[in-house]
Order: structure tokens, then C-alpha cells, then sequence
């Protein structure tokens, strides 16, 4: 209940971000509140190899623009997820190396129970190599707007931001992206049970 407490008298992203053009040590608290969250998905795109620097280099662009930011965007994320997603696009054969990767490794071992863990790795495998297969195949753009929505958990609206493109680009390339990974799976959305 503190932390919720906490996390409500915070000062909105907008806040930190005019604070940090005289005070830049205030940009800080942005990264405070959203490193871990680009790290995860750049994680999730390129691997660990990279994924830090790739924040740090997020940070350092949206610092050196923080005077373009729109004072009337409380939240931040679409933002930084923005810049990061430019920046991975730059690795582009370096994430699709690392989807080609994952269609030939083992999963992960997330559960603790051996019988949880045999059919997660069952299930897993059954899926990954297409899934992973798709993901590669995808376009740039359509593979961004499927993770900025799956792995970032952004809304339509938010993803249309971070890329600076109309919402029904969102809708079309996330649909397109969807039936070409639908496909991929033999017709079964992953997404449901």
C-alpha cells in the first residue's frame, strides 16, 4: 500500500522531463522509472548482449531532445519505446539471426514442478520454431507494432505514437502482422488458449 502511495504523489513523466532543462539531473528519475522496462523488451528483440546499451543510448537521445518533448504527454513510454524501437531497427540482422537462434534452442525452464515443466516445454516447443520463424519473416514495421503491443504492452494509441504513425496503420500492420503469425502456427492464435 505505501508503493501505491508512493507511485501516486510521483510526478508525471511530463514533470521530470521540463524539471530536467534546468536541472538535468532530474532526467534521472525517467530513467529510474523506465530502464528495466526498455531493457525487457530490448532483451526481447536483440538479446542481452546488446540490450543495455541499447537503453543507455535510448536515455542519452531522448536527454539531448527532452526540449522537444510535448509538455502535454504525461506518459513518457511511447516516447522512449519510440526511440528504442528506431534504435533496434538498426540491428535488424542481428534480431533476425537471434529469431532463427531461438527456433533451434531449447526453452526456457520456467517452472519449478518437473510435470509443469515437461508440458511447458512441450507446448513451447511445439510453437517456438514457427512462431520464432514468423517473427523473422514479419516486416520491420508490422514485427514492431506486433511487439511494441505483446512485449511492450503499449496500446494502439501509444504504439502509434512511439512510431509516429496513424492509429489505423497501428490497426492494419498489427492485423497483418496477427494472420501472417496465425499462419505461421497452422491457423492457432498463441495469444489464445
Amino acid at each position: 500500500m505505501p508503493e501505491m502511495i508512493a507511485e501516486s504523489m510521483a510526478p508525471p513523466d511530463s514533470k521530470i522531463i521540463s524539471a530536467s532543462r534546468d536541472d538535468p539531473d532530474a532526467f534521472a528519475g525517467l530513467f529510474d522509472r523506465y530502464s528495466a522496462m526498455l531493457y525487457r523488451y530490448a532483451v526481447k528483440r536483440l538479446g542481452p548482449e546488446v540490450a543495455e546499451d541499447l537503453v543507455g543510448e535510448t536515455f542519452l537521445v531522448a536527454f539531448q531532445k527532452r526540449h522537444r518533448y510535448d509538455p502535454g504527454r504525461a506518459d513518457a513510454r511511447p516516447w522512449l519505446f519510440g526511440i528504442i524501437t528506431k534504435l533496434i531497427s538498426r540491428h535488424h540482422r542481428r534480431e533476425s539471426a537471434r529469431y532463427r537462434a531461438l527456433e533451434r534452442a531449447l526453452p526456457e525452464q520456467a517452472a519449478e514442478d518437473p510435470v509443469e515443466r515437461a508440458l511447458a516445454d512441450i507446448a513451447a516447443r511445439s510453437v517456438r520454431p514457427e512462431l520464432t520463424s514468423a517473427l523473422a519473416e514479419l516486416s520491420r514495421g508490422d514485427r514492431d507494432v506486433l511487439l511494441l503491443i505483446a512485449w511492450a504492452d503499449l496500446s494502439y494509441e501509444e504504439t502509434a505514437t512511439a512510431l509516429g504513425i496513424p492509429i489505423g496503420t497501428v490497426r492494419s500492420r498489427l492485423n497483418r502482422a496477427r494472420r501472417k503469425v496465425r499462419a505461421a502456427l497452422g491457423g492457432t492464435d498463441p495469444t489464445k488458449e
